[in-house]
């Protein structure tokens, strides 16, 4: 009998393996990666929405980077994970050589090959179409943080939505979450350009943290305080809070 292949060789695999899933998903696609940057390129073109003082693409561009992480983290890997689980996917993985923390990191470490192609594609989509460049402020490890927080949020949240309700329930909660993100979520609109519930609701969520930290990182921010500290707290309780929620209620069944 041959041996279980060391975990670093498995989560690569594995990781391979699932990078290729995703290129044989075209609404995937669409929605990691084409829509962020339809929102991008048409909202800093015709200038419709208050996005403030400054070129629209400074505010935008931090928003479409969450985004895409939004879409990859929460929508995306939350409903393939519940398909997966109600069609014994998960189950038949589990009886498998490939351990289930495994198989996480190896799906983890999927989104974060996906975000690294949307970060590059939409930064370069606002240089070379829209004419941008960073803030004098700019930041590339504070960039690096927040993607990385930002991530572990939504994966959290979209694990936690997978792992307890039905794939049909969880396809319809993850896109409503994704809409609802988009319009309060200080993606393409500033919180305070919201009425004063909706921007109440909006301040509290990990969207519009990750997005303020975002500006901050390339040297964007405007009218958002002094330092992204806040923002930076507030985003790393979502991760910690998604994460635990997921961890204690995922069911692999």
């Amino acid at each position: 009998m041959r041996r279980a292949a060391p975990a670093a060789q498995a989560i690569a695999a594995t990781t391979a393996m699932e990078l290729r899933l995703v290129l044989r998903r075209p609404e995937n696609l669409f929605a990691t990666i084409v829509i962020p940057t339809i929102v991008l390129v048409l909202f800093s073109s015709v200038s419709i929405l208050p996005t403030g003082t400054g070129q629209p693409v400074d505010f935008l561009l931090p928003g479409a980077i969450a985004l895409g992480i939004i879409a990859t983290s929460l929508v995306s890997l939350g409903i393939t994970t519940a398909y997966d689980r109600s069609y014994g996917v998960l189950k038949r993985l589990g009886g498998s050589p490939l351990s289930r923390a495994e198989l996480v990191v190896a799906r983890v470490l999927t989104v974060l090959v996906v975000e690294a192609v949307q970060v590059a594609l939409l930064i370069g989509t606002a240089v070379v179409v829209l004419g941008w460049s960073p803030g004098p402020g700019s930041s590339p490890p504070l960039a690096v943080v927040a993607v990385l927080l930002g991530t572990a949020a939504f994966t959290g949240l979209g694990l936690l939505l997978a792992g307890t309700l039905r794939a049909e329930t969880v396809l319809a909660v993850a896109n409503v979450l994704f809409l609802g993100f988009l319009v309060v979520g200080g993606v393409i609109v500033p919180i305070e350009r919201l009425p004063g519930p909706l921007a109440a609701v909006g301040a509290a969520l990990p969207a519009a943290s990750l997005s303020d930290v975002l500006r901050f990182a390339l040297g964007t921010a405007t009218g958002t305080g002094a330092d992204p500290a806040g923002s930076l707290v507030l985003l790393g309780a979502w991760a910690i809070g998604a994460l635990a929620a997921a961890s204690a209620t995922f069911r692999w069944e």
